[in-house]
């Protein structure tokens, strides 16, 4: 078969692996250990759609080969018959090749998890804050119209509508696959409402988006954290605080922090608080493990070397910039709206363009 020819890939061991995850998951045993039946379970269903095609591929491939032997009939209807046969197994072999292929590259394991999103003011401070609102706004309509769930952690304002700082969490299956591209550094370049010569100025916002973790992935020793607790400095959305209800949470070990004030309650918040260290640590601690692999997604938050920047939003010549495709996007206004799926697809083709070359320059 041409496909386990090409790619040196014995798919019939992965069928064999499938089945064994299928049994695995089916002893009453394994829900002693729950974290191992969450990794059987995820390992499972990245196989999933592999195994399905596969079978689906060996199925045309034996029609295929039945056709051929009917050519050599010497009943012409047969004949005419089975050169019809032969053509649509091709071309759905054809099909079924190009699928496998994508199927087989490597999965990201967080590409079906739910994500927190952090958006934050950089450079040329009030230019910043307003675009880390529009911004933040156009990833929260984006969700919305996908029927995602979002819920805003923590705001820190600025003036008006600007904002120094927020993180908020999209909730539904494949949320870290749409969103992961967005991490780094954001450039804008426009006339700020402040500029009264007519000016372009260029500011930048950054943008970190982390997989949401539970307790299974990551454990957190309290003898670890150190946590106060003040009155929120703000009254929040829908309520007004006149608590202590406010929760900061700071990870000796690694230094990082969390301040979390917009639950109605301090359980809440720290309830909150503890959701996001925990994807902080899990991303800082892939980070460790695997540098390459994650320095395009999540070193901005820990580095801190944000010169490059991933996307630019010249909004005097109606144009959005991806500086790793190279390609263009124009109508700001719809984009900045939350109609993000020209570049969030680009950006997908892109990247399993990559992978395939990648994998047929190994094979």
């Amino acid at each position: 078969m041409i496909i386990i020819n090409n790619m040196k890939f014995n798919l019939d061991n992965l069928v064999a692996e499938y089945n064994r995850l299928e049994s695995d998951l089916a002893n009453p045993d394994i829900f002693k250990d729950q974290k191992k039946v969450k990794e059987v379970a995820m390992k499972k269903k990245q196989l999933e759609e592999a195994v399905t095609l596969y079978k689906e591929y060996k199925k045309i491939n034996e029609a295929l080969d039945e056709a051929v032997e009917m050519i050599n009939s010497s009943d012409a209807e047969m004949k005419e018959l089975a050169l019809m046969q032969k053509e649509e197994s091709e071309s759905k072999i054809f099909d079924l090749e190009e699928k496998l292929k994508i199927a087989l590259l490597p999965k990201d394991p967080n590409d079906e998890k739910n994500i927190i999103v952090e958006v934050r003011a950089w450079t040329w401070w009030e230019e910043a804050a307003l675009f880390a609102w529009e911004l933040s706004r156009a990833y929260i309509n984006f969700a919305t119209e996908l029927w995602y769930k979002v819920e805003i952690d923590e705001q820190s304002d600025a003036e008006a509508w600007w904002i120094k700082e927020i993180i908020f969490e999209i909730k539904w299956e494949w949320a870290y696959s749409k969103f992961k591209y967005e991490a780094w550094t954001h450039r804008v370049q426009r006339i700020p409402e402040t500029e009264n010569k007519w000016r372009v100025h260029t500011s930048a916002i950054t943008v970190a988006v982390l997989p949401e973790v539970d307790e299974v992935d990551v454990e957190i020793k309290m003898e670890d954290i150190e946590m106060t607790f003040c009155r929120a400095s703000w009254a929040g959305w829908q309520h007004v605080n006149k608590t202590d209800s406010a929760v900061h949470l700071k990870h000796i070990p690694t230094g990082l922090a969390v301040f979390c004030q917009d639950g109605r309650s301090q359980h809440q918040n720290r309830e909150k608080a503890f959701q996001i260290l925990r994807s902080k640590l899990y991303a800082f601690e892939e980070e460790k493990r695997s540098r390459e692999i994650w320095e395009e997604r999540l070193s901005q938050v820990w580095s801190w070397d944000r010169s490059e920047k991933i996307r630019t939003y010249n909004f005097p010549q109606d144009r959005v910039t991806d500086h790793r495709i190279g390609q263009n996007f124009s109508w700001i206004p719809i984009i900045m709206s939350g109609k993000l799926w020209p570049i969030i697809d680009a950006l997908a083709i892109a990247d399993q363009t990559e992978q395939l070359e990648k994998a047929s320059k190994g094979s």
